[in-house]
């Protein structure tokens, strides 16, 4: 069964990192729904993960083949990711750990760890964005960034292998608690309501138990991260400095996780009841079609769109004889990119329904043809 809620969900996601990047790559404005997108991105990693497992055992794929292709899919978002640095951030930046590889990387460990339970699962991500703090101290954080907004290590095997796991823009600690605690919900969400629904195809779905206490938890995680925001002056320094940061996503502190996590279970919660369970059948045909088509093709829209944005930086300054970053944040006033940005999704949209349903092109296409 498809979950339309996932497909409205990574949608919202992919408009705010458009949105955002046009806005703060093109005019140097910091939105303020910065650092939403992301966590969502990577939140849904994990719970579409398992929707793509039980497809494949239901289909009557072996354990052993899932795992194959598990690990075949990582690498190849991995590899993408890498040449997404390269060839739309320039070569310098090959090794500045975006959000590809940090995805392409959770997908191998989901691929391993997904048979062990799920409280063990649920352990493991606090545990990551527990420690995160002492990992980041113990490896100088703040000396791998230039004035506190960009990563810049040297060309070392430590600073690589550093930047991979604490330091770089998406490392594993503390990102990795998104994807395993997507994985864990949707396994919880997804699977009680496949079994309800094989049982009584034809009922009206109720509000699940499930929907409820993930709507508490999520609603609970972001109150009381909000609340330490606001206390933090009066907590201990070694609490609210050391431990629990600020608001920030680089680094994504305790509080910001949290608060990200938090926001995240509730809209996941309550768009699952609202769309899947309760008005599934009323969602206009134009929203399903919207939704549809960007959940498909969200990591070849995420691709295009820096593509779409950043190469002619590039190119105008290369053909002016300037710096690549000459007008990098400052190429335009903020309304005017917001319009790109926005015309970029018309004309995806539009490209994308004009190719039709047949799903052969775009990244994730080649990605089934090599993987699958």
């Amino acid at each position: 069964m498809r979950y339309f809620s996932i497909d409205i969900l990574r949608t919202i996601a992919i408009f705010v990192m458009v949105f955002v990047h046009f806005g703060e790559n093109l005019a140097g404005f910091k939105s303020p729904f910065a650092g939403f997108g992301a966590p969502l991105f990577a939140f849904l990693s994990g719970a579409s993960y398992y929707l793509w497992v039980k497809g494949r055992e239901e289909k009557g794929v072996s354990d052993e083949e899932i795992s194959k292709i598990s690990v075949r899919r990582g690498l190849f978002v991995f590899g993408v990711g890498f040449a997404f640095n390269i060839l739309v951030w320039l070569p310098e930046d090959t090794f500045n750990w975006d959000v590809l590889t940090f995805i392409g990387s959770a997908l191998l460990l989901l691929g391993a760890v997904r048979r062990l339970p799920r409280l063990a699962l649920l352990v493991a991500a606090v545990m990551a964005v527990v420690i995160s703090p002492a990992l980041r101290e113990v490896a100088d954080y703040n000396a791998y960034w230039l004035n506190g907004q960009y990563y810049e290590p040297d060309a070392t095997l430590y600073d690589t292998l550093i930047g991979y796991v604490i330091a770089g823009y998406f490392p594993v600690f503390p990102w990795i608690a998104y994807s395993l605690t997507g994985f864990v919900v949707g396994s919880v969400l997804f699977e009680a309501e496949a079994k309800r629904d094989a049982a009584a195809p034809t009922t009206t779905s109720p509000t699940s138990s499930s929907v409820v206490r993930f709507s508490i938890a999520g609603g609970a995680l972001l109150a009381v991260s909000l609340g330490s925001l606001a206390v933090r002056s009066w907590l201990p320094d070694v609490l609210a400095t050391k431990f629990l940061g600020k608001w920030s996503m680089f680094p994504p502190t305790v509080i910001y996780v949290s608060a990200t996590l938090g926001l995240t279970l509730l809209l996941v919660a309550v768009t699952h009841y609202l769309v899947d369970l309760r008005y599934r059948d009323r969602v206009p045909e134009g929203l399903a079609n919207i939704a549809k088509t960007f959940s498909r093709y969200s990591l070849t829209i995420y691709l295009l769109h820096h593509v779409a944005h950043l190469w002619p930086l590039w190119i105008y300054t290369a053909w002016q004889g300037l710096e690549p970053t000459t007008y990098w944040m400052s190429a335009m006033t903020l309304w005017p990119a917001y319009g790109l940005g926005l015309l970029f999704l018309v004309v995806c949209y539009v490209a994308l329904r004009l190719l039709g349903s047949r799903r052969t092109y775009g990244a994730e296409a080649l990605m089934r043809w090599i993987c699958d």
